[in-house]
């Protein structure tokens, strides 16, 4: 379908601001800008029944974890939400109004970690303090008031390819035992080739030549991108991974890597839901929610969808 209007109207603003692409900025710069766009456009925030903030082991040092429960008795589910940004940009308090309305619509207690950020860390640093994060919670369960047979992994865009490694990590470590994965326009493999690359090259927010400046930036090394656990897409085996979500926008340079690892999962035998957001741009569900009149209804589907894979 067209690009929904008001998707259109915030395009055009982009293109008439002559703004500078994430591929010509340093890492200083984006995340100044990030933290910008994300409170020029963050809603109003939901209010949740309790948020706290606390310290956990981690491979590399501490890991601060936020959590935001949302009203309901425990144990309730956990969410555990690794946040996009390209591994670079974004930080606990700019998902602060999302998170909240994440919980809400889930009915889980989102678990929300500051993972150490490239380019200063590279690859796997990341993805190890975001299991390290999982093994915390299960381990945790009790204390925390979760409920450790309902625990899911989560995250947008490079958050999303953190969810899908650290769901595959679980798999071939032996656990933790995962019940569910939300993969919101994940990016899934390095290579940035596929047909949607082309097509929304440039005009849809997110450029073909911003994600290979991502990419440079988290990983060490080109050899590096073939591993599984830094493009899931590549990973040889797909089964014995938990039932998924997964939900692209269809002017997005990620469309079609993670509608490829939706049906890798499919094959395998994994129970997966498909969901191509029409109309809309990568970040429709952060940072430009509060931007956006159809990222809220999207939002709440995801949310039935959550509740109904964890029976709650």
């Amino acid at each position: 379908m067209a690009v929904l209007p008001e998707v259109r109207t915030f395009l055009d603003e982009i293109a008439a601001a002559d703004a500078k692409p994430w591929n010509q900025m340093t890492p200083a710069e984006a995340r100044e800008t990030w933290n910008t766009v994300v409170g020029l456009f963050a809603g109003p925030a939901e209010r949740v029944a309790a948020i706290e903030d606390r310290l956990i082991p981690g491979p590399g040092g501490d890991i601060p974890l936020r959590a935001y429960t949302p009203e309901g008795g425990p144990p309730l589910p956990a969410l555990i939400y690794f946040h996009g940004g390209g591994w670079v940009v974004g930080t606990t308090d700019t998902y602060h109004v999302s998170s909240r309305a994440l919980a809400n619509a889930t009915g889980c207690k989102v678990m929300f970690p500051t993972y150490r950020m490239a380019p200063e860390y590279k690859y796997p640093a990341a993805v190890e303090d975001c299991y390290a994060t999982l093994k915390w919670v299960a381990e945790n369960a009790a204390a925390i008031g979760v409920d450790a047979q309902r625990i899911v992994v989560a995250g947008d865009s490079a958050g999303g390819t953190l969810a899908a490694a650290v769901a595959q990590m679980a798999r071939d470590r032996g656990g933790p035992a995962l019940a569910f994965q939300l993969l919101l326009y994940p990016a899934t493999d390095a290579s940035t080739d596929t047909p949607s690359y082309q097509e929304f090259a440039e005009g849809y927010l997110l450029l073909k030549d911003d994600m290979p400046w991502f990419w440079d930036h988290y990983l060490p090394n080109t050899k590096a991108a073939d591993e599984a656990y830094a493009s899931p897409l590549r990973a040889k085996d797909f089964s014995g991974l938990p039932p998924a979500l997964v939900v692209t926008a269809e002017y997005d340079v990620l469309r079609d890597e993670g509608e490829d690892y939706a049906a890798r999962l499919k094959k395998a035998g994994v129970p997966v839901t498909q969901r191509r957001v029409d109309g809309t741009i990568h970040g429709f569900l952060h940072p430009l929610e509060g931007r956006f009149a159809h990222s809220k209804p999207v939002l709440a589907e995801i949310g039935a969808e959550v509740k109904k894979a964890l029976g709650s």
